[in-house]
C-alpha cells in the first residue's frame, strides 16, 4: 500500500500539440487533474515533464494552472529518468513509489516506468491516466509496462488508497474531487 508520506506523482509530457492528437485525451487529462488536485490536499509532491517544448508545445493549459507552483522540467530523452536534472529532483524527495501518468504510453511513459523500476522505484502505472496517439499503442504500453513490474491501478484507486479513511476535511474534499 502507498501512502501520502512515500508517494510522488509523476506527468510526463501533457503537452498541447500532442494532447490534441491522442486517444481519449479529455478523459485523460480529467484524470490526471484529479491526481494533481488530491495530491496537493494529500500532500503528495507533483513532478511534471515537458518534451522538447519548442516542438510539442507547453503543458495543456488546465493542468498548466493546477501546477502553477512547479517547474516543467524539460526534457529531450524519451525518458524522464535520462534527464539528471529529473533524477535529482526525484532523489531529493526521498521517495520510493511514484505515480506514473501522462503520454505517450508506449514511448514516454514506458520508457519512464521501466528505468524507475530498474532504479529500484515502485511504479504504479494509473492507466486510465495514460494515453498514446492510438489506442493499440496505448494498450501495448500498458501491457509492457505491466510485465517490467509495474503496479496497474485507477485514478480513483489510488486516491483511496492515498485516502485511507472516509472520514474528516481530506475525504470530504476528495469526495468533490471523485464526483466531477
Amino acid at each position: 500500500m502507498i501512502t501520502p508520506q512515500d508517494t510522488v506523482l509523476l506527468v510526463i509530457d501533457v503537452q498541447g500539440k500532442l494532447a490534441q492528437v491522442v486517444y481519449e485525451s479529455e478523459a485523460v487529462e480529467r484524470n490526471i487533474s484529479k491526481l494533481i488536485r488530491a495530491a496537493k490536499i494529500l500532500g503528495v509532491p507533483v513532478l511534471y515533464t515537458e518534451q522538447y517544448p519548442k516542438g510539442l508545445g507547453h503543458t495543456v493549459e488546465a493542468l498548466q494552472e493546477l501546477l502553477s507552483e512547479e517547474e516543467p522540467l524539460e526534457k529531450i530523452a524519451f525518458s524522464c529518468c535520462a534527464e539528471e536534472s529529473f533524477m535529482e529532483k526525484l532523489r531529493g524527495l526521498n521517495r520510493n513509489n511514484v505515480l506514473v501518468t501522462g503520454m505517450e504510453t508506449h514511448v514516454c511513459v514506458y520508457q519512464t516506468a521501466n528505468e524507475l523500476i530498474e532504479y529500484g522505484y515502485s511504479a504504479h502505472l494509473i492507466a486510465d491516466a495514460v494515453t498514446s496517439r492510438t489506442r493499440e499503442n496505448r494498450e501495448i504500453g500498458i501491457r509492457c509496462i505491466e510485465k517490467a513490474g509495474a503496479w496497474l491501478k485507477s485514478t480513483e484507486m489510488v486516491i483511496f488508497e492515498l485516502l485511507r479513511i472516509a472520514q474528516g476535511e481530506e475525504f470530504k474534499a476528495i469526495s468533490k474531487i471523485i464526483k466531477e
